[in-house]
């Protein structure tokens, strides 16, 4: 009984004054100034666009604290977010490491979760409006809108059929291919509000139909399917 007492007393001892020396270590030498510290916690390997930091903790974490935005503004501080619309949100944010984790590989870094925009903490304001609805309240458009597929048909409330996960709608079905309300969703190309429409579009399509009448001249499986005609890219 006395030998076991004094193991476990050793053990505990041991594991103490790695406790206290480890932490040490690592503060005043780095991550590698522990062998074989930086394998026993890393979580996995770095994305692609940051490889060139692999090995290197402190580029990224600060102790006790962990990522924070002054880190990465390390490298990123020059990078023009506010230039195009659909980056010029992070303006806003307060940290990166909501929407953008590491070690999960990859080619980078990011990983969109949608709900993180409601997030205070993170977001200052919260992307959400008006308050309280939620994911169904984000501005989808303020990130989304730098070309609208719909061109404006649609409106803003992007919500209404499409989720945050995919951009597919269940259940939804292209219209057939006898339908004649294809101006509802669909605009003419530059194209046809040019000579171009009779000189060529019409020629090309042996018809008179009108621009609106897109379904007397094209398919709808692709807009160069030509009816009676087959592909024929022109635009």
């Amino acid at each position: 009984m006395r030998w076991t007492a004094i193991l476990y007393g050793a053990v505990g001892s041991a594991a103490l004054v790695a406790a206290l020396l480890i932490p040490w270590l690592v503060h005043s030498q780095g991550s590698a100034g522990v062998p074989g510290w930086q394998g026993l916690v890393n979580p996995g390997p770095v994305s692609g666009a940051h490889s060139f930091l692999a090995g290197q903790c402190e580029a990224c974490h600060v102790p006790h604290k962990g990522i924070e935005a002054r880190q990465c503004l390390t490298c990123h501080a020059a990078t023009q977010f506010t230039a195009k619309a659909s980056t010029r949100f992070h303006a806003e944010a307060t940290t990166c490491a909501g929407c953008h984790t590491e070690h999960l590989g990859g080619r980078v870094p990011t990983r969109m979760d949608h709900t993180v925009l409601l997030d205070g903490h993170i977001w200052s304001p919260p992307r959400a409006s008006p308050k309280g609805a939620g994911i169904a309240g984000l501005d989808c458009a303020s990130c989304h809108g730098v070309k609208d597929p719909h061109q404006g048909l649609m409106g803003a409330t992007c919500a209404q059929c499409h989720g945050t996960e995919t951009w597919r709608i269940a259940g939804s079905h292209h219209p057939p291919d006898s339908s004649t309300q294809c101006a509802e969703c669909h605009r003419p190309p530059p194209s046809h509000t040019m000579m171009h429409f009779e000189m060529v579009s019409q020629r090309v399509a042996g018809q008179k139909a009108r621009v609106e009448q897109c379904f007397a001249c094209h398919a709808t499986d692709d807009w160069n399917n030509i009816r009676d005609v087959g592909r024929y890219d022109h635009h």
